[in-house]
């Protein structure tokens, strides 16, 4: 028990202020000079204003970057590269394969051709990616699409 101690950087020497110049923290005490900041009590330090700051901090102009996420793309011809014959199609397969990344929706959109059936399942698809998978023999399984979120 006598050998027990702090790991190496848990405790940290106090730093002593206002103790003379030489200290390098004296005078003002690192607090600089005068004003809110440097009084006792000083410093408004409001957390959590509520959305008008927010807003008011947000720039008016040059774009806007929306806050939801957008899914990510996948082409029929990156299916086709991609999978073999018969293959189930998954958010999880597609991040596993690297063709998306994880943490988003997945849509899949009709480019490139796709000469292989696929099952398609948990992604969202275009009318168009749909019929091309159907032409080939494939199946998409409807699902809403937010399944795939969790991938």
């Amino acid at each position: 028990m006598n050998t027990l101690r702090p790991a190496q950087g848990a405790k940290r020497t106090v730093k002593r202020v206002g103790r003379g110049n030489s200290s390098g923290k004296g005078t003002t005490a690192g607090r600089g000079t005068k004003g809110q900041a440097a009084r006792t009590g000083g410093r408004n330090r409001r957390a959590l204003r509520g959305l008008r700051p927010v807003l008011l901090q947000t720039p008016k102009l040059r774009g806007f970057k929306s806050l939801t996420r957008k899914s990510a793309t996948v082409s029929l011809g990156q299916l086709n590269a991609e999978f073999a014959k018969d293959n189930e199609v998954t958010p999880k397969a597609l991040v596993k394969k690297g063709l998306v990344p994880a943490g988003g929706g997945v849509k899949i959109l009709a480019g490139g051709k796709l000469t292989k059936p696929l099952t398609v399942s948990g992604c969202k698809v275009s009318e168009e990616a749909k019929k091309m998978i159907e032409a080939a023999g494939g199946k998409v399984v409807q699902g809403t699409g937010k399944a795939s979120r969790k991938a």
